[in-house]
């Protein structure tokens, strides 16, 4: 799932081509759910903000600036803010995860390969960077809500999560 394949087919999706979209999910949505559902803990409000990621993606797919990022990310971050709005929505940040054996037994579609590469990654990074971004971007706490909750300045927190980021992108790219 790299840049190259994924670019025509957002390309033709914004001219509004749905078998390209069509293709742009089947690629992309097992990643993309699993981080939704890593976010919400909840299958059924993972697949609602996924469901919300999508339509933003094929009525927003124009915007897409290559200079911003790959493909992926853009996704990604779609599919990130979907999933924040939901636990803003939910208030799920309060509430234990579910334990659905529903979803307990079921395999998610995801590449090991690249989730390996992540994690391994993110044990790369110092405990504090690590404990900012997993709140931040798992977890869905704003930055205000951070400092509440490990009680360290604005500042400090940002610069955890800026300098954090940015080792994992390092990383990534190796």
């Amino acid at each position: 799932m790299d840049n190259d394949d994924l670019l025509p087919l957002l390309c033709a999706t914004a001219q509004g081509d749905k078998n390209a979209f069509s293709s742009l999910y089947q690629q992309t949505s097992g990643k993309l759910f699993t981080i939704s559902l890593n976010m919400l803990t909840n299958r059924a409000y993972a697949e609602e903000a996924l469901q919300d990621a999508f339509i933003k993606i094929w009525h927003n797919a124009s915007e897409y600036n290559a200079s911003k990022g790959t493909v992926i990310s853009w996704m990604i971050s779609i599919v990130r803010y979907r999933s924040l709005d939901s636990l803003r929505y939910h208030k799920v940040r309060k509430e234990q995860s579910l334990g659905d054996d529903e979803y307990e037994n079921e395999s998610i579609d995801v590449n090991y390969d690249e989730e390996t590469k992540l994690v391994n990654c993110i044990e790369q990074l110092e405990p504090q960077q690590k404990q900012a971004i997993h709140l931040a971007y798992y977890k869905g706490l704003s930055h205000s809500e951070l400092v509440d909750h490990i009680e360290t300045p604005l500042g400090t927190v940002k610069s955890w999560i800026r300098r954090g980021l940015m080792q994992l992108q390092r990383c990534l790219t190796l």
